[in-house]
């Protein structure tokens, strides 16, 4: 029987995904590549709450999501928090995906964030117990490496503390480590999908025509 610990790593990706577009599904689909990862498991919060709420509800935005990431071989979509009652942190989803019935304590997990995320760690509830349950993976724009001395301090100090120069380290552990990849810059945002959805402007090519015809069917973001 496999050592799960010594099992290829899975990706978390969590977000409001409102909604999900190409930016998204290229930040996984590099994590994928670049660490080495058995799958990405898509996790749409259900009450983001470090931001304004979403515009659509829970379940359209895991609707979404599903649309978007059906076929991919490594892709799986988490839909347990969607009808959540109380705002969705982080630190809960890992607690949750290291349940026996889910991941397990020993499979390497690796939340992936982008860097701006990153740098606003320290605002997370509980951010640094998210190390005893993950390692971090930070997507970086080619040519922008993360600089410690930019971070909060507490945070720098673990980022040094952490960083792993290879991405086969994230194997051998289930936790504990950070490493940075490197992302093609798109610029794409969800806010700049919704405003043009809402001003009856075209989002063609920023976002996959199966969740484009989702929100044309919902009636979703046609007003700011």
């Amino acid at each position: 029987m496999p050592d799960p610990a010594r099992e290829k790593p899975i990706g978390i990706f969590g977000g409001t995904f409102d909604p999900i577009h190409y930016g998204h599904l290229r930040l996984a689909e590099e994590a994928v590549d670049a660490l080495d990862l058995a799958a990405v498991r898509w996790i749409p919060a259900g009450q983001p709450a470090l931001r304004a709420a979403p515009r659509a509800t829970p379940a359209q935005r895991l609707a979404m999501v599903r649309r978007a990431v059906a076929g991919h071989p490594r892709f799986t979509v988490d839909g347990a928090e969607v009808a959540a009652a109380q705002p969705s942190y982080t630190i809960h989803t890992l607690e949750r995906l290291r349940g026996a019935d889910y991941c397990g304590e020993l499979r390497p997990l690796v939340l992936l964030i982008g860097a701006d995320a990153f740098a606003r760690l320290p605002g997370w509830h509980r951010w640094q117990t998210l190390f005893d349950l993950a390692h971090v993976a930070i997507a970086e724009r080619p040519g922008f490496a993360i600089a410690a001395e930019t971070l909060p301090s507490a945070l720098a100090d673990c980022f040094r503390a952490r960083l792993c120069a290879q991405p086969a380290e994230l194997a051998v552990a289930p936790a504990g480590r950070v490493v940075t990849f490197a992302m093609t810059p798109l610029a794409i945002s969800a806010t700049r999908i919704r405003q043009l959805l809402a001003a009856g402007r075209s989002a063609r090519y920023l976002l996959p025509e199966d969740v484009l015809d989702y929100i044309r069917q919902q009636h979703l973001y046609l007003e700011n």
